[in-house]
């Protein structure tokens, strides 16, 4: 059996139980907060990093991975005598982090420095969970035999059928951050609209506008549980809307039938722009790619 290593991104949210189970290597993002730097998942983590949020006046700042440092551990893996190295990645669109590793992996190719090991590098074109929970299962079909070849076309597929929705209960982030423009988050507040949110392979669109949470909630049941090929497990990622959290589990579950696959705080680099009230659904809907 050829001798695999899987490697990701901060960004994907996985809990550090499953990254240490299924030795998964995450490259961290250095995350900025006012004065502070540091690395995702080494300071601050899941709920207590919202909360730094929350209490600080200025807004979070991420900085990709740059192509130095996917060099560098390119170069780890040769020297390890890694055959295959599966590298997921957040989504190309909002990040350079991806063309960063595609440039370390043809630089190093073309400089002779990769050998026999052969790289697999994918964009997600999604964020948070839309690539934890498939980089979990991954790596479930790698420990029970498969081979790379396969388990890259179940990503692949994945990818070009995860559909995210995010529910937004205080638009202070996304406003600031761009997801939705300023003036809408502003109306939105005032007339306590909560929009359903579509972002999808790096570009937002609002859906629905519902007036309150519990409208809101329904609103997204109804509209996701269209989307989502029948009886699919769906993920959630937790922010710090537990109450809504549940009732939306409690909802959909009951309206589909379909099984909660994972839910996972979300992480600091999913986290400064989206905020940390919010309700954040992934899918698998119909392909687009």
């Amino acid at each position: 059996m050829a001798k695999y290593k899987i490697i990701s991104d901060s960004g994907c949210d996985i809990s550090k139980e499953n990254e240490a189970r299924y030795n998964i290597d995450l490259m961290p993002f250095e995350i900025t907060l006012g004065d502070n730097s540091f690395w995702e998942r080494q300071g601050a983590y899941g709920e207590e990093f919202l909360h730094l949020i929350n209490d600080s006046p200025e807004m979070p700042k991420t900085a990709q991975i740059t192509q130095f440092r996917f060099e560098e551990k390119f170069e780890e893996c040769v020297n390890e005598g890694y055959d295959e190295v599966l590298v997921v990645l957040i989504n190309g669109t909002g990040s350079q982090t991806f063309s960063n590793a595609v440039q370390a992996e043809k630089t190093m190719r073309e400089d002779g420095k990769l050998g026999k090991t052969r790289f697999y590098i994918i964009d997600s074109h999604t964020y948070s969970l839309g690539y934890g929970y498939p980089l979990i299962e991954a790596a479930k079909k790698l420990e029970n035999g498969q081979s790379m070849d396969m388990v890259v076309n179940y990503l692949e597929d994945w990818f070009a059928s995860v559909e995210l929705y995010i529910t937004g209960f205080n638009l202070r982030h996304m406003k600031k951050s761009g997801r939705i423009k300023a003036a809408a988050a502003f109306l939105g507040e005032l007339m306590n609209l909560k929009p359903l949110i579509a972002l999808n392979d790096g570009e937002s669109v609002v859906l629905k506008k519902s007036r309150g949470e519990k409208a809101a909630i329904a609103e997204a049941v109804n509209y996701i549980s269209g989307r989502a090929i029948p009886k699919t497990p769906f993920v959630l990622v937790k922010s710090l809307r537990t109450a809504e959290e549940e009732e939306f589990i409690k909802q959909y579950q009951k309206k589909t039938g379909a099984e909660l696959a994972m839910t996972e705080w979300v992480g600091c680099a999913v986290g400064s722009n989206i905020g940390t009230e919010f309700l954040g659904v992934f899918v698998k809907g119909q392909r687009r790619r």
